[in-house]
């Protein structure tokens, strides 16, 4: 069995305006590319499975530009999405992962349930096997995380999992302890924002970046819920409009136009005062949000830790530090989105024997037969 510094990983991420692709021997990362998409690529697709051949073509031709040798490829790690409630871990695609996100039985439609069948295909090419690491749907929540004040609706596990779980191992390494000995409040901040809660290792309740929680770059967090209701019924808008506005269309982009902070910040320098009230506004948001994810810790809390993009800009983390370090003095900063890495670790540990490769086909039938 090959150990992680022989071996050669391939890895895709569909998001919803790019696809990244990224080629890792051992922990080096020896190529990676960025592919922005714009809305006309996709204009006319009925739903994200027409956007399949689209993304594969345009993968192998940065493919074929990085002069890769598929025959080379140990393993292919695609982004996981929201296909049903599953363990944190790494997952072989097969049938039965690719038959539920083909048929549409999956939890909600999101760009990541793309990263499945891209690397299915890639795989077929290079005869090897593929994986997802850590998806969005990722569920270790208390039952106390789910209830809300509506029997008919119950709080679901959505959340960045794949960089919180990189983001909580990369913790435990720093602190020396295993992160079965860790109580972390992790935040994710990309261009949405998850915190979560992270006892001994198990991810006990977080916010759902695309429903809940702090506003974000491109997402509007929590709402008022009579007020939301008023304005989903107001004609205004339709269902997709709705859904557009508060997952790609709100937070920052609904207040100034942009989802780079580095453009908030120089707006207020400048003196715009709007953006200083949105922005502040959005870090008590985060801080409030921390702090309830410590409280779901019980009040025991070992270190704080902040990752994603937004976590590049240092003078966002200083002012967040000013907001949540009473909560205590272990805050651990781990700049970037770090997502192909950890997918590639994902599949280098069990190409190594390390950890053993996952089925989604029981939990799929397991939430099968609840929805019935």
């Amino acid at each position: 069995m090959s150990t992680e510094s022989e071996q050669t990983v391939l890895v895709v991420n569909p998001g919803g305006t790019s696809t990244k692709v990224a080629v890792f021997h051992g922990e080096q990362e020896v190529h990676f590319k960025e592919i922005r998409h714009s809305s006309e690529d996709f204009y006319g697709f009925a739903s994200l499975q027409e956007q399949l051949a689209l993304r594969l073509s345009v993968v192998r031709d940065t493919i074929e530009e990085m002069e890769m040798d598929m025959a080379a490829v140990d393993a292919v790690a695609g982004r996981g999405g929201p296909v049903a409630p599953v363990p944190c871990g790494t997952f072989t695609v097969d049938e039965a992962m690719m038959d539920a996100i083909r048929e549409g039985r999956v939890m909600v439609e999101h760009p990541s349930l793309l990263g499945a069948p891209m690397a299915m295909e890639l795989a077929e090419e290079a005869n090897c096997l593929a994986y997802v690491v850590d998806p969005v749907s990722v569920d270790e929540f208390v039952d106390e995380a789910r209830i809300t004040g509506l029997p008919d609706i119950s709080r679901r596990a959505l959340s960045h999992a794949l960089g919180i779980k990189a983001a909580a191992r990369e913790a435990a390494s720093r602190l020396g302890k295993g992160m079965d000995k860790l109580n972390l409040v992790v935040l994710h901040l990309g261009s949405g924002f998850t915190v979560a809660a992270q006892r001994r290792g198990r991810q006990i309740d977080s916010t759902d970046a695309s429903a809940s929680g702090p506003m974000a770059p491109t997402r509007t967090g929590s709402l008022p819920a009579l007020d939301l209701l008023r304005l989903a019924f107001s004609g205004k808008y339709t269902l997709d409009e709705m859904e557009r506005l508060l997952v790609g269309g709100g937070g920052w982009i609904a207040h100034l136009g942009t989802d780079d902070i580095r453009e908030v910040h120089g707006r207020i320098d400048e003196g715009n005062s709007w953006a200083r009230h949105v922005l502040d506004a959005t870090l008590l948001q985060l801080a409030k949000e921390t702090a309830g994810m410590a409280a779901a810790l019980g009040g025991e809390v070992d270190a704080i830790v902040v990752t994603g993009g937004v976590a590049r800009s240092d003078r966002f983390v200083e002012e967040l530090k000013e907001r949540i370090s009473w909560m205590g003095d272990e805050i651990i900063v781990l700049p970037g989105e770090n997502e192909m890495q950890a997918l590639a670790r994902g599949a280098m540990r069990v190409l190594a024997g390390e950890s053993e490769a996952l089925s989604m086909g029981p939990y799929i039938e397991k939430m099968t037969k609840e929805r019935l």
